[in-house]
């Protein structure tokens, strides 16, 4: 079976609302696919459409070219983590596993395999409503790997994890797809995705903005500008913005600087005594690139503006 995942022009409405217009994208095998977006975007419409939860009124979400639902064994072709907290809390981490390898026809010497790759041999015994979350995220990744499926959907999976946790699911995440995987990841979290997706599809108004490689977003977004360190920003503010430059500061003693060059910031503070200590090309990280992308397109946002009076 073929390792994709293929979303084409998926509408969607749920009364007046038009949660999807015309959702297209492909994952493809062999990298992470990052799914991000503002919420109300559509990820998880998007999601739930693809593993049969939700029809869609109009597209197709296929599978290694098939639809979720007319697939036998559905676990070994694609493995999801959708809701971390929907387990039975009364059962144990590994009669849930036990239950839904059953409902597979897959041995439950693969359900030791799994509790053993995610962690939580040494948790098997305990009940999945007496778990924390992080372990409850484990517990839903290892369901998704249950069937050793060639695709692989996860939303939300750092969630709840402490850093020891974020380092292992980072590694997991590339070793799976290094071995030629789809993986689908959604996510909030831009500074863990930056480090482990190779491709990011950008959703927004349940549409898709931006389906480009992470690395070449980066360098889009860090075209053109100049970061300068300087003990003294305000002087420094003063004197690159009388030269035409667009200035944000962007630490105590960082600026971010559009416009001129690096050589001729350099130029102007030292024609005007001004210290620095350091003048070069600004990277720009994912989350600042996500933002600029994404401007135009969030529906929900709140005034913090006086929450520290």
């Amino acid at each position: 079976m073929e390792a994709t995942i293929e979303v084409k022009g998926l509408r969607k409405r749920y009364g007046p609302v038009k949660a999807l217009d015309g959702m297209s994208f492909t994952v493809t095998p062999g990298q992470v696919t990052g799914f991000v977006g503002p919420n109300g975007a559509g990820k998880s419409t998007t999601m739930r459409i693809i593993v049969g939860l939700d029809a869609a009124d109009e597209g197709s979400a296929l599978v290694g070219g098939r639809p979720y639902r007319s697939l036998r064994s559905p676990l070994r072709h694609l493995g999801a983590l959708l809701d971390a907290a929907a387990l039975q809390p009364s059962r144990t981490a590994r009669h849930h596993l036990l239950w839904l390898a059953h409902s597979q026809g897959l041995p439950a010497a693969r359900v030791e395999e799994v509790l053993e790759l995610v962690g939580l041999a040494g948790a098997a015994r305990r009940r999945a409503g007496g778990l924390s979350l992080g372990m409850r995220q484990r517990l839903g990744i290892a369901a998704a790997l249950l069937g050793d499926p060639p695709v692989l959907m996860l939303d939300e999976p750092f969630n709840g994890l402490d850093p020891e946790g974020i380092v292992w699911i980072r590694g997991l995440l590339g070793s799976l797809a290094a071995e030629g995987r789809a993986v689908l990841v959604s996510s909030h979290l831009m500074s863990q995705l930056q480090d482990v997706a190779g491709h990011l599809v950008v959703a927004g108004r349940g549409r898709v903005v931006a389906d480009t490689g992470v690395a070449q977003l980066i360098a889009e977004a860090s075209r053109g500008r100049v970061r300068v360190r300087t003990a003294a920003r305000e002087e420094a503010m003063a004197v690159l913005a009388r030269a035409g430059a667009a200035v944000a500061a962007t630490g105590p003693d960082t600026l971010t600087v559009s416009g001129p060059a690096a050589e001729r910031i350099v130029e102007l503070l030292t024609a005007q005594a001004v210290p620095f200590s350091e003048v070069a090309a600004h990277r720009a990280s994912l989350e600042e690139a996500y933002m600029e992308l994404t401007r135009d397109c969030v529906d929900y946002t709140g005034d913090y503006s006086g929450a520290a009076r």
